[in-house]
């Protein structure tokens, strides 16, 4: 049912391609200066949601949905579907070709599954990453088995603010999608990827394709890096929390880079 709802993001993003989009923006600041607009929303954002939470109303009753268009108050079911209907909205509705649609479903908070329909992948056209737990990360239905190029010396890593090229023998890239990026990782296009303040449906599916592919993921808490276990449950809207996904060794080095990126 993930992949089926990713798939229908997908679909419906495609047939919006070339439209005049009807666009507002959540955050607007403009009192003390220029105008500045942030963090966009489509009609196709809010369409897709609406169809998904239907549908997935009609098939699961019992679940919970978590969406970032919708604050729709939570039951505090066991299963809860975290989803994006469009996670790269500014790259949207500029016409740049990188944007998902991510759909996650946690039980008792923890990623249990996940499917990322990308507009850009390893195979060079739009398809769908996916994974449930115990399972092997797999691209439209196929096993994805991941191979490193030893002749490359430099990784990429993706990074959300990009003054810290150059650090630690990554290349950075910014691509404006955490499902995108959490994507990238799990295929092995992206070595390791750091988030600042992820919200849960940014990376819930992503998580799970991440630690199908054998990865791993920490999250900061006050304590200090932890292994992620979970975001609670049920999962809170509020939840947003410094993480560092991809290969072990990577992600051991990048959170030093995570949180110096934050104090800048």
């Amino acid at each position: 049912m993930a992949i089926e709802m990713a798939r229908v993001a997908g679909a419906e993003i495609v047939n919006a391609l070339g439209r005049t989009l009807t666009v507002r923006y959540k955050t607007f600041q403009g009192d003390d200066g220029p105008p500045r607009y942030r963090d966009p929303v489509s009609e196709v954002d809010q369409n897709v949601e609406a169809l998904i939470r239907q549908r997935l109303a009609d098939r699961f009753p019992a679940h919970d949905i978590l969406g970032e268009e919708m604050d729709v108050p939570a039951r505090t079911a066991e299963t809860v579907w975290a989803i994006d209907p469009i996670d790269g909205t500014t790259n949207f509705v500029n016409g740049f070709p990188l944007f998902a649609g991510s759909i996650g479903v946690l039980h008792r908070g923890v990623p249990v599954a996940g499917a990322i329909w990308c507009s850009a992948t390893h195979a060079l056209r739009a398809g769908i990453y996916h994974a449930h737990a115990g399972s092997p990360l797999r691209f439209e239905g196929e096993a994805l088995a991941v191979r490193s190029n030893p002749a490359v010396r430099r990784k990429l890593a993706g990074a959300p603010y990009l003054n810290v090229v150059g650090e630690k023998g990554w290349d950075f890239r910014k691509t404006g999608s955490a499902a995108i990026e959490c994507a990238f990782v799990a295929a092995g296009l992206l070595e390791v990827a750091t988030f600042s303040s992820p919200n849960v449906w940014d990376v819930a599916a992503g998580l799970c394709l991440v630690q199908a592919a054998g990865h791993a993921a920490l999250v900061a808490e006050r304590s200090g890096w932890k292994g992620f276990e979970g975001f609670g449950s049920p999962p809170p809207r509020s939840w947003r929390r410094p993480l560092v996904i991809g290969a072990k060794d990577a992600v051991a080095a990048m959170k030093d880079v995570t949180m110096g990126a934050r104090r800048r």
